[in-house]
């Protein structure tokens, strides 16, 4: 019996297995402080299907070779971009914002895989600083870039404002789609579907001829180009589907929230999305969509629960910035650690 249960944790994973035990223990723990389980409840699924595609971007990734994506700020200031055009030009759908960015993050993805296929074996460092770079570039073009709408630039001076509101264009156009509550729980259908959608996308690629030699191309690249197989053309597409999802990922992230946030915001957007996956089993080399669906619920539920609960607790002051960084850096530190996977 032991054995059957050291051979089942070291499947699981300890740090599931101690995360998913503290996100029950918080949720029991949340009934006897009085805290409002129903309001919690919603925004656990609210915050798993709004993050979802920002945490399945990191799968292609590592998949391809590049591990976890630190330059997912690249997508996500393409999908940002694809928002503002779309608002620009008057075509308030966040479809439009899809159509818009998904080219840009193309482009710019392609660019980016060149790069890493010139430094293998610092992937991580690089896309770190490359993320960090384009951020603060973006913040000088985004006081810089001609856009003229009323709504989105400053009454006075130049440049665009620090946060857009999408409230009368798209904002929640997913969340209310086929929204219902049963009870005081709303399930908002629409980000859902789309989610799950996205991930019914992507697990059909994978079993394409072009995803099987992507997944190859990360697994053994010494065997892969002893096979035919061009390892470095597989990087590429692995960044510029990871790049694209970003792109799709911040959408529909700012649709939730009613707003697109500009200049820094972006900068630690990629940290989250790294922790997830991580927490859902992935490893620095191997990633499963499975690993992001069960990720993205044990980390934003965990944020959710744990943040509130502990300022019921201790009362003074406010720990829940310090708990997030704790919580999501410890997660990545550990998680990066480690060789293995499953």
């Amino acid at each position: 019996m032991p054995e059957i249960i050291k051979d089942y944790s070291k499947k699981i994973g300890l740090p599931r297995i101690i995360i998913t035990g503290f996100f029950a223990f918080l949720f029991i723990l949340s009934f006897f402080i009085n805290l409002p389980v129903a309001m919690l409840v919603s925004n656990i699924i609210r915050r798993f299907g709004m993050y979802g595609v920002l945490v399945l971007a990191m799968v292609p990734a590592i998949q391809s070779g590049i591990g976890p994506n630190f330059a997912l700020p690249l997508g996500i200031v393409a999908g940002i971009l694809g928002a503002l055009i779309s608002l620009e030009l008057a075509l308030n759908s966040l479809w439009w914002a899809f159509i818009i960015a998904i080219p840009i993050a193309i482009i710019v993805g392609y660019f980016y895989g060149q790069l890493l296929n010139r430094i293998k074996g610092s992937e991580m460092l690089v896309a770190t600083y490359t993320g960090f770079s384009v951020v603060s570039f973006m913040s000088i073009m985004w006081i810089l870039l001609p856009f003229k709408h009323k709504e989105m630039v400053w009454p006075i001076g130049k440049g665009l404002r620090v946060t857009v509101s999408l409230k009368n264009t798209f904002g929640n156009v997913l969340n209310n789609f086929l929204g219902f509550n049963i009870g005081d729980v709303y399930i908002p259908t629409g980000l859902l579907l789309f989610f799950f959608g996205i991930c019914f996308l992507v697990w059909v690629f994978s079993k394409s001829k072009a995803g099987v030699a992507m997944k190859a191309s990360g697994d053994n690249p010494k065997f892969a180009t002893a096979s035919g197989i061009d390892v470095d053309k597989y990087r590429i597409l692995g960044t510029i589907l990871s790049t694209v999802l970003g792109a799709i990922g911040i959408l529909v992230y700012a649709q939730s929230y009613t707003f697109v946030q500009l200049y820094q915001a972006p900068l630690m957007m990629a940290f989250p999305a790294v922790a997830a996956i991580l927490i859902g089993g992935a490893s620095a080399t191997k990633a499963k969509i499975s690993h992001a669906i069960i990720g993205v619920f044990l980390f934003q539920g965990l944020l959710t629960l744990a943040l509130p609960v502990a300022n019921q607790v201790i009362s003074h002051g406010n720990l829940s910035e310090v708990l997030r960084m704790i919580i999501q850096n410890g997660i990545i530190l550990y998680a990066l650690t480690k060789v293995g996977g499953e």
